[in-house]
């Protein structure tokens, strides 16, 4: 038998410095979560918004190879200060370590630094902060559900079962903890080949029929595209890189529909 979850009684507090907290979610990994997250606030941030992005996967953080940063943050007043790249204001745990070091951390020091990044870093005057969130359904997620303000949470999958057996519990998990579900992605959906033709790697249609099935909105798809890793790699996303890319304009029209919902 499931616990009962109640979220009426869970203080929710928001994030200072932020009108609004959107957390990047799956509940499995490899599935482009940490290149979305980059993506879409990026995408955001060319609509000129002032945006933040937040990387809370403690024990495999990307955003430090994601934007190239090899800088550390600095501390002002008992504060971190985010470190600006891109015209983002960006905080993650791999830039107070060295990029092998693993995080040998139980949960309770994995609360801890969640609360410090969301509690203990000076952000300023943003639209939205975007979190990027690790795999599963353990103590980030619930810290950040339970204790921090969400006002949204985009759930991001591939379409084949293995991933989508996951990411069904990650929406009954949000769902119960009464964090507002903005919809559904499906990314590496497919691949265009040099003939033109849409293959689907990975199967079709499964991340818009798990939206269906549990009432969510579906937001679109994501193809697969060799230049989308390629610049991940490079440090420089493909919203950066290329904003005219077919992939770029792809997350601009994303980052439209979440601009329109939050009235900006």
């Amino acid at each position: 038998m499931e616990p009962t979850i109640k979220p009426k009684k869970f203080v929710k507090n928001p994030i200072k410095g932020a009108k609004f907290t959107i957390a990047i979610s799956s509940a499995k990994g490899g599935v482009g979560k940490s290149t979305f997250a980059t993506n879409i606030a990026l995408a955001l941030s060319k609509l000129g918004l002032n945006i933040g992005i937040l990387d809370a996967d403690i024990y495999g953080p990307s955003l430090p190879k994601l934007f190239s940063i090899n800088d550390k943050p600095k501390s002002e007043d008992g504060k971190l200060i985010p470190i600006n790249k891109y015209n983002i204001q960006c905080m993650s745990i791999g830039f107070l370590t060295d990029e092998q070091t693993p995080m040998i951390w139980r949960g309770p020091m994995v609360t801890s630094a969640i609360k410090t990044f969301a509690q203990k870093v000076d952000w300023k005057d943003l639209d939205f902060i975007i979190v990027d969130m690790p795999p599963g359904t353990g103590d980030t997620q619930l810290t950040f559900a339970q204790e921090i303000k969400l006002d949204g949470v985009i759930i991001v999958s591939t379409p084949q079962e293995i991933a989508l057996q996951d990411v069904k519990r990650g929406i009954k998990m949000f769902d119960k903890l009464g964090v507002n579900i903005i919809g559904l992605v499906d990314n590496m959906s497919h691949f265009i080949g040099d003939d033109g033709k849409k293959y689907p790697i990975f199967g079709e249609g499964g991340v818009l029929r798990t939206a269906n099935e549990f009432k969510k909105n579906f937001l679109g798809e994501i193809p697969i595209n060799p230049e989308v890793g390629k610049f991940g790699d490079l440090g420089k996303p493909i919203v950066e890189k290329d904003p005219d890319h077919s992939v770029s304009k792809i997350y601009t029209k994303l980052a439209e529909i979440i601009k329109n919902k939050y009235n900006f």
